[in-house]
């Protein structure tokens, strides 16, 4: 446990700039894991923005794994106000460790913003691209996200369809709506409405867990 809170610490401390990457090769903390690595990358959603990140789904899927007793380690790479492009922009750092498992939770802050579905899809799939790259044998998850509806039909619908696409053709599972049963309801959400509370994310934690089990089981065979 130590071991995997230093890590994450780690990743923190690059991604918001306090360490360079060059200090972060000085730890040895990248090469010591021995369970099988499943990355969450993703944006405030993944880092459980507004809560303890023990309280986060990542920690809770954590949780259920080790409940079960199976051999993975849950490492969170969320990082608040993360857009497509600036995960394009830091995967390469994360990858500097082999991953057995890599979950994709980008693009709603593309969403919010307005960014054209077909440059989100295509750093999305540059992300994956890079990962196999790295990994071949990764397994690969894509979590959906859709966008209210004032931002016009013809746009929520383009940016929905990004992530069935995504998944389909990097013969990825797909998570179809990340905030399913919870993203319209107030009661589960901060006061911001657009993140989740710590009842949200239990629910996050259970409709992640839908797909993902299934993979993690498949890779214990």
């Amino acid at each position: 446990m130590k071991r995997k809170v230093k890590y994450i610490a780690l990743v923190l401390a690059l991604i918001s700039g306090s360490v360079s990457a060059e200090e972060a090769d000085e730890s040895t903390e990248l090469a010591e894991v021995s369970s099988r690595v499943i990355l969450f990358f993703g944006d405030s959603l993944t880092a459980g923005y507004g809560l303890d990140r023990e309280q986060a789904f990542p920690a809770l899927v954590q949780a259920r794994i080790d409940s079960l007793g199976w051999n993975f380690e849950v490492f969170n790479a969320g990082l608040g106000g993360e857009t497509s492009a600036g995960g394009l922009r830091r995967i390469d750092w994360l990858l500097r460790r082999p991953i057995d498992v890599f979950v994709l939770e980008l693009g709603a802050n593309d969403g919010l913003r307005g960014i054209d579905p077909k440059d989100t899809h295509a750093n999305l799939q540059q992300i994956v691209e890079r990962v196999k790259a790295k990994n071949p044998a990764v397994a690969l998850v894509i979590a959906g996200m859709q966008m209210p509806p004032n931002l016009g039909a013809e746009y929520t619908e383009a940016f929905a369809a990004i992530f069935p696409a995504l998944a389909e053709k990097n013969d990825a599972a797909l998570i179809p709506f990340l905030l399913e049963g919870v993203g319209d309801q107030p009661a589960l959400n901060l006061p911001d409405g657009n993140h989740p509370n710590v009842e949200g994310h239990q629910i996050v934690a259970e409709t992640v867990w839908t797909t993902l089990g299934p993979v993690l089981e498949e890779l214990r065979r």
